[in-house]
């Protein structure tokens, strides 16, 4: 191996390195106080619980660990947004598991609790998994509660797509194993099933405080909506366990009892390992991302046998097509290509821009996947479309509508990997978060952003100089440099794959060694969901 590829490998173990001690971090919730009161009730963590929940021997996906990272200074953060989202096995059945961690606010949802729920539903509801609800919340965190209640994709939703999964036959199960307060306390009583723990779980609409409050009436919380309450009396629990390990038991026992379900049919035979070494990766990619690399090599690294039946090898050669399997799913990639090519004409194309020949490539590819039922993985590392006047009279806006055309109205299940660039259009043409990927998960090594750092920076100097000048400051060359500095270390923050993640424009950030196991669990996921809905692009420019 040359000196590059081992200041790459010394690089990107380095990034893997940081992303384990950050989660490290963030698994210790709200921290050892908290805890340790949590423990004092009698109770188990939320991490316990989901560990003892899941099957041991089958892979655990997490979704949103990064939550809220860096945000909520001023209100003491809230790790992980307060709760636990991913894809695990109960009893050998795929289940989406959704956990509050009530060391971390007492399990208050903030806004973005909210919006991690809604996306772990979203999920449940796409590919039609079971979901299991381990609830332990005091429910809306008040000093935010205007940014939480009212609006479209708010709490309310949640309990909305409740009702809208039972009409789906979406399997429900909740269990109630700390508070559930108020609004909070519709999300388990919607659920098919709900358990609940004596002695520390209890669900009413209000309190006994506020009931002393409102009509002055004097009850204690058990008496109000404790276990024997609701399994004795009102009847709104279904079972009474004695504590946490008794009640996820009896999750598992139903679970173990579901009947099959119906396939959409995505073609698997038995899985084998890439015949180049998947560890490689780590001195391919490239230290920074503005170097060039061949994208090829990556995708052998990530393929069952390093086998890749290229599509159209010869033509737009700036994104590479073809399929592959991935543990024994077939696949079809999109991928851009980063090193400089030349294009069909003799021209030199830049690594990583999608050029009009290219964006008619990946779009035929496309269609052709939906044809064939196969699902689609992108792996973006796309600084953006060609600009300038030969690529607009070649039509490149068109072209490149027809490519986001096809990949919105796509009807196979789309998996993203965010590898390195994911700038602006790039980042819709590649499947970004708004296109509707079932899951999008970023390397460490990702950029996410409207356009790279530097041209970003220079403009936003451009602009906030001309105000400066406008309120007649002086803006001298030293004063330029300062702020140009400002804005880059500003606005490169903002493009780390951690801001991404807290805000939730990933669902996750993993070990390049992860994502064979992202990419196999999400249609695997997916193939619950019989495909009911004809691929039909509409109206496009030819």
């Amino acid at each position: 191996m040359d000196i590059g590829f081992n200041i790459n490998e010394d690089i990107n173990k380095q990034l893997v390195y940081e992303l384990n001690n950050r989660l490290k971090k963030i698994h210790e919730g709200g921290g050892e106080k908290a805890a340790a009161k949590q423990k004092e009730k009698g109770k188990m963590l939320a991490r316990e619980r989901v560990a003892y929940l899941i099957d041991d021997d089958k892979p655990w996906l997490e979704m949103g660990a990064f939550t809220a990272d860096g945000m909520y200074a001023e209100h003491g953060g809230c790790p992980s947004g307060g709760v636990i989202c991913g894809i695990g096995y109960v009893a050998g059945r795929q289940c989406v598991i959704v956990a509050n961690d009530a060391t971390v606010k007492a399990g208050a949802w903030f806004p973005i609790t909210a919006k991690k729920n809604l996306r772990a539903q979203e999920i449940a509801m796409e590919n039609r998994l079971p979901i299991i609800y381990l609830v332990d919340s005091a429910g809306v965190y008040l000093p935010l509660q205007d940014e939480i209640f009212p609006d479209k994709e708010h709490f309310g939703r949640i309990f909305r797509n409740n009702a809208i999964m039972s009409s789906m036959g979406i399997i429900q199960i909740s269990a109630i194993m700390g508070s559930c307060v108020a609004g909070g306390a519709y999300l388990p009583i919607m659920s098919d099933e709900a358990m609940i723990v004596e002695g520390t779980g209890s669900v009413f609409l209000a309190g006994s405080y506020l009931v002393k409050s409102a009509i002055g009436e004097d009850v204690d919380n058990e008496t109000l909506g404790g276990a024997t309450t609701h399994c004795e009396i009102s009847g709104v629990t279904d079972y009474k366990q004695p504590n946490d390990k008794a009640c996820l038991d009896s999750i598992r026992n139903i679970m173990s009892m579901v009947g099959d379900y119906n396939k959409a049919g995505f073609d698997r035979i038995k899985a084998s390992v890439p015949k180049l070494n998947e560890k490689e990766i780590y001195g391919i990619l490239p230290d920074n991302r503005e170097k060039a690399y061949d994208m090829m090599e990556i995708i052998l690294r990530l393929l069952d046998d390093s086998a890749f039946e290229e599509y159209k090898e010869g033509y737009g050669k700036s994104i590479i097509c073809g399929l592959g399997r991935i543990d024994g799913w077939a696949v079809g990639i999109v991928a851009n290509q980063r090193k400089v090519i030349k294009s069909k004409k003799g021209e030199m194309q830049f690594g990583g821009v999608i050029y009009s020949d290219s964006a008619d490539k990946a779009t035929r590819f496309i269609m052709n996947c939906n044809q064939k039922k196969i699902p689609l993985v992108f792996l973006q590392d796309v600084t953006g479309f060609m600009v300038g006047s030969r690529s607009e009279q070649g039509g490149i806006i068109k072209d490149g509508a027809k490519m986001v055309n096809a990949v919105a109205n796509s009807v196979v299940p789309k998996f993203t990997i965010v590898i390195g660039n994911s700038y602006g259009a790039g980042n819709y043409a590649m499947c970004g978060k708004a296109y509707d990927p079932r899951l999008i998960y970023a390397w460490p090594s990702a950029k996410i952003a409207v356009m790279g750092g530097g041209q970003a920076a220079k403009t936003l100097l451009q602009i906030q100089a001309a105000g400066l000048k406008a309120r007649g400051e002086d803006v001298d060359e030293v004063k330029e440099q300062e702020l140009l500095k400002e804005i880059t270390d500003r606005y490169n923050a903002q493009t780390t794959p951690y801001y991404a993640a807290a805000r939730l424009w990933v669902d996750g950030i993993i070990d390049p060694l992860e994502t064979r196991k992202v990419i196999s669990m999400g249609i695997e996921a997916a193939n619950h969901a019989p495909i009911e809905k004809a691929f039909n692009v509409g109206v496009i420019q030819t």
